[in-house]
């Protein structure tokens, strides 16, 4: 396969099998260089077909706190206080920018993902409110 920007489906299966079949290729070697331009070739036509969109915020941050065993009290050095950390993944409460700030520096998360907007719970005065 002549190597060029992926343009379709075929090309795209194509690119695929040709990856498989280089997978175990020597480091260095010329055939180690075409999976590496390969890859960055499918992830290009990856990208603009079937594009990933970023989690919903306080999804994302329960999946962090599973996948590294966090608890809420974890996130109180980031957040602030127990309720204060109860109202944002109840999501009585929004994510402040000095949240995410301490959020993404703290535990090396991708600010991009905790600064998208995401719907909140009404309270219950709120309800009684409207």
């Amino acid at each position: 396969m002549e190597l060029k920007p992926i343009r379709t489906r075929k090309e795209y299966q194509a690119a695929l099998a040709e990856t498989e079949a280089l997978w175990d290729a020597p480091a260095k070697s010329a055939e180690a260089d075409r999976l590496d331009v390969l890859a960055m070739l499918i992830e290009s036509y990856e990208r603009r077909h079937y594009p990933i969109p970023d989690p919903d915020p306080i999804e994302f941050l329960n999946h962090v706190m599973e996948a590294r065993g966090l608890t809420r009290k974890d996130l109180e050095s980031y957040i602030g206080p127990r309720g204060r950390v109860a109202d944002i993944l109840n999501r009585t409460r929004p994510l402040s920018l000095e949240m995410i700030r301490r959020l993404a520096d703290g535990l090396n998360l991708p600010a991009e993902v905790l600064i998208k907007p995401y719907p909140l719970r009404q309270t219950a005065e709120e309800r009684v409110a409207a």
